[in-house]
């Protein structure tokens, strides 16, 4: 017999639903769970904007991406806030009550983000706010070890990847239409240290969870190609659970 829910305060047998969406780096994360999020009517929580606001905090601190111990004094301090908001349905990130939710798509502070989730006292800063959103709602959550640490117990884990070059050329095309002056060689060359970087990590390296399923958009022409395989994905795994 199968549950059926419709909307955000749907539960699952008392439980609230969970998918997480891992992988590199400008794969499309953000857009497959976002979409998902709106097909199913769950609530969606970009992990990577946390990192992002913090990147930010420690760029405009005059702090650089390497200085370890002075990044855990900062998140060692209790004044520091970052919170996400939604507003109009789309997530909004404040940092200390200000919305820096573009600022944080800016190109140099990717490499701040990358740093700074390295270390295990930001991860160990940022986490409980994640595993939190997830006891409230039926939720989409994206990031890099979201099915392995955050949420090890999601109904659903996908991992999200392309290749290197088609990555960098979906980044490109987005930061130019919004003037941004950038190099394809020099995004690429980031993309290529931040899967390195991100991989090799300590705390959490990036990398599938055991029962993650992986898709590889590659040759996907349109976010709505990924969406379609997702949804391919979300029916086998979970035949019983009425949500679409």
């Amino acid at each position: 017999m199968s549950s059926c829910f419709h909307g955000k305060n749907g539960k699952n047998g008392g439980k609230f639903i969970s998918f997480a969406i891992d992988g590199p780096s400008g794969a499309g994360k953000s857009s497959l769970a976002k979409n998902l999020a709106e097909k199913f009517g769950f609530w969606y929580l970009d992990t990577g904007a946390l990192y992002r606001a913090l990147g930010v905090y420690i760029y405009e601190s005059g702090i650089e991406s390497h200085e370890k111990e002075k990044i855990i004094a900062c998140v060692e301090n209790e004044d520091i806030k970052i919170e996400a908001v939604y507003k109009n349905g789309e997530q909004k990130t404040f940092l200390n009550g200000a919305d820096v939710s573009v600022k944080i798509r800016e190109h140099h502070i990717s490499k701040y983000a990358s740093d700074v989730s390295k270390i295990p006292e930001v991860r160990k800063f940022l986490r409980p706010a994640q595993q939190k959103a997830a006891e409230k709602d039926n939720i989409v959550m994206d990031g890099r070890d979201i099915g392995t640490v955050i949420l090890p117990n999601a109904d659903v884990k996908i991992f999200l990847t392309a290749s290197p070059e088609e990555r960098a050329k979906r980044r490109f095309g987005e930061l130019t239409e919004k003037k941004q002056e950038v190099n394809y060689s020099d995004i690429l060359r980031d993309i290529n240290d931040r899967d390195r970087q991100d991989s090799e990590r300590d705390e959490a390296p990036l990398a599938p969870a055991e029962d993650a399923v992986l898709l590889d958009n590659s040759d996907c022409s349109c976010p709505e190609e990924s969406l379609e395989r997702a949804v391919k994905i979300i029916k086998e795994k979970l035949p019983d659970v009425c949500i679409w």
